[in-house]
């Protein structure tokens, strides 16, 4: 079992940084590959970047492409979301996932999930 707890959201000016984090438990965490989806209100979870698990690929989706960058400490059990250039069409509420493999995956074939953080983006 692992248990995901992410931090850092809140409310922000359009063109503001971001960095969300998540924590995760247990001691095999090289062995996850992680990710980051976001649900905006009334639209479907959408994924936002992924990583292996030893760090060395990353997938991001073209909403975030020069934007965001996913990264991850595996000494920390924590994965990062550094979001640059924020914009309105940001806010979400931002679900880190774990994904029992070290491959990574864009789908939400994802076997935990976070309870969520709030992003919202003032214009």
């Amino acid at each position: 079992q692992v248990q995901l707890v992410e931090s850092g959201g809140g409310l922000v000016q359009a063109g503001d940084s971001l960095r969300l984090s998540c924590a995760a438990s247990g001691r095999t965490f090289s062995r996850f590959a992680m990710a980051w989806f976001r649900q905006a209100p009334g639209k479907e979870r959408e994924f936002v970047a992924a990583i292996s698990g030893s760090g060395s690929l990353m997938k991001n989706a073209d909403s975030g492409k020069g934007r965001f960058t996913i990264s991850r400490d595996n000494a920390k059990n924590t994965v990062y979301l550094q979001m640059n250039s924020l914009n309105p069409e940001d806010t979400a509420v931002y679900y880190c996932a774990a994904r029992s493999t070290p491959w990574v995956s864009t789908t939400q074939q994802y076997d935990y999930w976070g309870q969520g953080t709030q992003v919202t983006v003032s214009s």
